[in-house]
């Protein structure tokens, strides 16, 4: 019987050294990984896994890339890069141009995009767009998807609408009375013209229809030939979510380490960017896609023309790669 209990201690030990995941070597593999956006608290489970080191548990060593002009898509797609930070669209429209790419984490569980209009405009439904200027950044990414996300719901096109692109400049377009609507991000422009003293009326996309927002893609390469790479990244970065989602207030502390100037912003409006980023993250399986937002997603862009064909998307989205 002692023999026997030996025995299976052992095993047990083995198995365990074989799903440790750390590096053996003791070295870390670096990563540049393209976020698409300048540093904000609104990346506070990356910077939480970092500083925590949970990436560095799984051998992995994370240089962010915030430069505007990185294609994080193509990148991936040409096997230059493992891993970007991408909004959901992006990977059907990319992979319609042949870009074997794939959605393998779920960060955002909501689509953050949203119309404002001035609390005493009348505006509160999307039909009440109708005849509205209306600033977004231009005629492209997820805010362009989610202004023709809310037209369709509110039975409108884009002949219904006078659409003037202003760049990244929504605040200041609003707040002097350049556009009197502005498609923004729900958890952070509403945020800062109510601290301006601008009340608004906020018409969000994930009240209209259901859509997958921002997450992970990786190469198909990647995906089928390093899969223990995406799970550690995954495991990381989850970790990282969880984190952040159980303790903001520390999570906030972490984000003054890697947004410069931070600690001198108007905390209280930072604080709620953050607090309000907190709800579109959460979920039941943190990181887990839903089939009927991917469904959703792709009969909008083919009502729009921007994809020709269905795509099977069982192909352009996993769970499979999820703790």
């Amino acid at each position: 019987m002692f023999k026997k209990l030996v025995l299976l201690l052992v095993v047990v030990a083995i198995v365990l050294a074989g799903c440790g995941t750390g590096p053996q070597s003791g070295e870390l593999q670096t990563l540049r990984l393209p976020m698409g956006y300048i540093p904000n608290v609104q990346y506070a489970p990356f910077y939480v896994a970092v500083e925590k080191g949970y990436f560095a548990e799984e051998g992995l060593q994370i240089e962010f890339d915030y430069s505007f002009e990185t294609d994080g898509v193509a990148l991936v797609g040409a096997g230059e890069l493992p891993f970007a930070v991408v909004s959901a669209e992006q990977v059907l429209l990319a992979r319609a141009q042949g870009i074997p790419v794939q959605y393998v984490l779920a960060w955002w569980q909501d689509f953050p995009v949203a119309a404002v209009a001035a609390a005493d405009s009348g505006i509160e439904t999307p039909a009440d767009l109708r005849g509205q200027r209306i600033g977004l950044p231009g005629l492209f990414g997820a805010s362009y998807i989610g202004l023709r996300a809310l037209l369709n719901a509110g039975g409108l096109t884009e002949a219904d609408v006078t659409l003037e692109a202003i760049g990244f400049n929504q605040v200041e377009a609003f707040a002097s009375g350049q556009v009197p609507v502005v498609v923004v991000y729900v958890n952070n422009e509403p945020l800062q013209l109510e601290a301006l003293g601008y009340p608004v009326t906020v018409i969000a996309v994930r009240e209209a229809v259901a859509l997958p927002a921002n997450g992970i893609i990786t190469s198909e390469a990647v995906a089928a030939g390093q899969p223990e790479l995406v799970q550690a990244f995954n495991r990381a970065l989850l970790r990282g979510l969880a984190d952040a989602l159980s303790n903001p207030d520390e999570a906030y502390e972490i984000c003054k380490i890697y947004v410069e100037n931070l600690a001198s912003a108007d905390e209280d409006t930072q604080r709620a960017v953050l607090t309000a980023s907190l709800d579109l993250w959460r979920a039941e399986r943190l990181g887990e896609s839903d089939a009927q937002a991917w469904q959703n997603l792709q009969a909008l862009l083919l009502e729009m023309g921007l994809l020709q064909s269905e795509q099977d998307l069982a192909d352009a989205y996993t769970n499979e790669f999820l703790p």
